[in-house]
């Protein structure tokens, strides 16, 4: 169920923007356990000089290949869960010769009441969709 905004510096091919947003789902069906066809995304390039990622003070350069990702998904992610995102993210996006300077990675979380996939109704409140499992209903250790 997340969706996932993907902001990038203009000049990349069809085919590498597709390939950064399945880089993007691979990590997110293989750490948080998604379904396959649980895919949402929006593509967003943008002038050069209208995208401004500095490095926070930690002392690397970013390049053109920037590849920034907000990922919007319901609260109960543990730090770790993410933390795993994160990796799993920059390594896929590495094997695609995005250098980890390049990739920012943020969430954003909310509950069950704030998503509807059509038609104006609020598919989990209203019971058409199962709400997803949080880390505190899976319990420590169980599966993704």
């Amino acid at each position: 169920m997340p969706k996932v905004r993907i902001d990038l510096i203009r000049g990349r091919r069809p085919d590498e923007l597709k390939a950064v947003a399945d880089a993007a789902h691979r990590a997110l069906v293989e750490v948080l356990g998604i379904p396959e066809r649980d895919r949402f995304q929006l593509i967003t390039e943008h002038e050069a000089d209208h995208v401004i990622a500095l490095d926070a003070g930690l002392g690397f350069e970013r390049t053109d290949r920037l590849v920034m990702i907000q990922i919007f998904t319901q609260a109960g992610r543990t730090a770790e869960e993410k933390q795993h995102v994160f990796r799993a993210v920059a390594e896929q996006l590495g094997h695609l010769g995005i250098g980890g300077e390049d990739v920012f990675v943020s969430f954003v979380e909310n509950g069950p009441q704030d998503w509807s996939f059509g038609f104006g109704r609020a598919q989990y409140t209203e019971g058409a969709l199962p709400v997803p499992a949080t880390a505190a209903d899976r319990g420590p250790g169980a599966p993704q």
